[in-house]
Formats: structure tokens, sequence, C-alpha cells
């Protein structure tokens, strides 16, 4: 069992809108702790509009997805947060002395004053292939999550997808000292998502036979006691074929789940959760919800919103975490606290 980690405030979500909540959080002297069931920062920002660009954030006329993200986490890396990246928050309960604590997939325990759901439409987690008696094989030849190259080495590796994720992964499974032992590309039809240039670096390793690409739609296994062998394919002249492997790795994307959130008791309308509007809390006390996550009167799904709603939130929960403080309104123009808190006193 991991120690419990005690913190004034955890921030589940680290896309833009829980990323600018550190920074919040941290201009108001409260150090917080980030759990996101991603593997890295950037949530669905990140991953669905990484290079594609953005023109609605107030003073900067065009960004990428991914240098938004970028600007953030250089904007809060004064007030070092502490990310716990990779991992889903299972479970929360109220303890007596009224603190919340949340439990994450992978057995870490928080004991937090407040909490901050900032996880946009929900955890992002890989999408898997479904297909009867596959799930068995989870974590020993079928892999969703990234792939370390150990997996591949000298194996007969299959990659499911059409995106850049599943080109790369074939690219970099045939090449170098680690290189799998054959590499095959497993897509429904011979078009692709992926970037054109990554698709061409494909299609010239097609040629050259340093990997291969099937076309076909899984629809059965074949086993071999506890060991999965092949793949059984519709292809696309609908003739039935078989397709031998060691490794199958998915990259089918990501999903959102709204998961456990939504046993949680807090009050939702259309699995949002409902806030409201001084300080942007839930129907629980210590419990706010920022961005795409949450609902109310005239909300608008913008990540300039969502902006705004955290730093009430980070308001707001200084009220709670410091009764005994008048909370003032200072200025990072002017303010010296400020300044020292951000490093640049």
């Amino acid at each position: 069992m991991t120690t419990p980690i005690d913190t004034e405030a955890l921030v589940i979500g680290a896309g833009p809108v829980g990323l600018f909540q550190v920074f919040q959080l941290g201009l108001q002297g409260v150090h917080c702790h980030v759990v996101d069931a991603l593997p890295h920062v950037g949530g669905q920002c990140a991953e669905l509009y990484g290079p594609k660009p953005i023109y609605d954030i107030p003073g900067i006329p065009l960004c990428t997805g991914q240098e938004l993200i970028d600007r953030l986490q250089q904007q809060m890396a004064p007030f070092k947060p502490s990310l716990h990246l990779g991992q889903q928050v299972d479970s929360l309960e109220r303890l007596p002395d009224q603190r919340l604590q949340v439990r994450t997939s992978t057995g870490q325990t928080f004991c937090t004053r407040t909490l901050f759901i900032a996880a946009g439409v929900g955890a992002f987690v890989p999408r898997r292939l479904v297909l009867d008696g596959l799930a068995a094989f989870e974590g020993t030849q079928v892999f969703a999550e990234h792939l370390e190259t150990e997996r591949w080495t000298g194996q007969h590796l299959v990659v499911a997808g059409d995106g850049d994720a599943a080109l790369q992964t074939c690219l970099d499974a045939c090449q170098g000292p680690q290189a799998a032992a054959s590499v095959t590309l497993l897509h429904r039809r011979d078009q692709f998502s992926a970037d054109p240039a990554l698709t061409a670096q494909m299609r010239q390793a097609c040629a050259d036979g340093r990997m291969r690409f099937v076309a076909g739609q899984p629809t059965g296994l074949r086993t071999d006691g506890s060991r999965l062998q092949a793949l059984e394919l519709l292809n696309p002249q609908g003739e039935t074929e078989w397709l031998s492997l060691d490794v199958l790795q998915t990259c089918l994307g990501l999903s959102p789940k709204l998961g456990p959130v939504a046993q949680w008791g807090l009050a939702m309308a259309r699995k949002q959760l409902v806030v409201n509007t001084e300080n942007f809390g839930t129907s629980e006390s210590g419990i706010f919800a920022v961005g795409d996550i949450n609902t109310y009167p005239g909300k608008k799904k913008l990540i300039l919103c969502g902006f705004h709603e955290a730093t009430l939130a980070a308001f707001g929960a200084l009220a709670l975490l410091r009764p005994e403080e008048k909370t003032l309104l200072q200025y990072t123009t002017t303010s010296t606290l400020l300044h020292q808190r951000l490093g640049i006193a």
C-alpha cells in the first residue's frame, strides 16, 4: 500500500482548465496535487487538438492545443505541483474530520481539504478492441496503453489502428536493436487518418519489406491454452483469413468516461455537475467543478470560460482553507506577495 498523501487541494484533471486551476491556487498560496488518467498532461486539448490551431485564447491570437498546454505548464511551474499521472480516481468519501479521502486506480490515497474536478467530459481512457475472449490476454500479449519496446523485441507484432500513434509504433518497432521479428499494421481499409508524411513513411517501410499492411476487421481469436496465437479477420473481399501474432498493440484512440464521478452523490444534470456561479462549488462543501464537467445557467463550454471558473473556485477554496484570513484581491502587476510566490521578487 502506498503512503496516504495529505494535501490542502487536489485537482482531478490535467487539461488546460486543471492546469490553470493549479496556477490560481498557487497565487493564493495553496500547493496542490494533480491526478489524471492519461500518462501526460494536456487532456482533451492535447489529445484531440494537439496540432490544431486555437484562436480564442485572450492575448494569444494563435496557438496550437499543445502550445497552449506548454504555456500553461510554464505558467504554473513556480508553484511546483505534484503530478500523479496514468491513474484514475476510483472512490471519494467524506472522513469524520470533514476532509475528503480520494483513492486512485494505482492504490494511491489522498486526504484533501478541497477537491477540484476539472475532468472535462470525463477521464480519457484508451479504446479497446472488443472481441470475445481478448480481455484475458490484456497485459501479457494485448496492450491498449503505451507499449514498452522490450515487449515487442524479437516478437511478431500486430498494431491495430489508423492514426499517428499506430503508424509511429510500427515504424519504431521495425528498426533498431530492439526491433520486432515482424511488424504488421492492421486496419479495416487502406485509408488512414494519420499525418500524410507519416503515412508516406509507413508505405515506404512496407515497400522496403520492413513491415506490412493488412486490411481487415477482427472477428475472432485462435488460442492455445493460455496463449493467443492469431486473430481471425474478415478482409475487404468478404473472405476469412488468419493473422498470426505474438503481441497485439491497439491504437484506437481515446474515449472519455465519466466513471466513478457519477456515483459520488453530487448533484448532476445531464451527466454534468451542478455548480453555483459564486465559487463553482458543487452540492458538497469543499468540492468544486470547473470546465466542461460542470453546468449552470448560461454555461458555455469554452476554455476561456473554464479559466474564469478556476479563478473564482480558487478564491472559494481559500475562504474554506483560511477562514480566519480576510481574502484580499491582489494584482500580479503590483503585489509583492504574488511576486514572491511567482519567484520574480
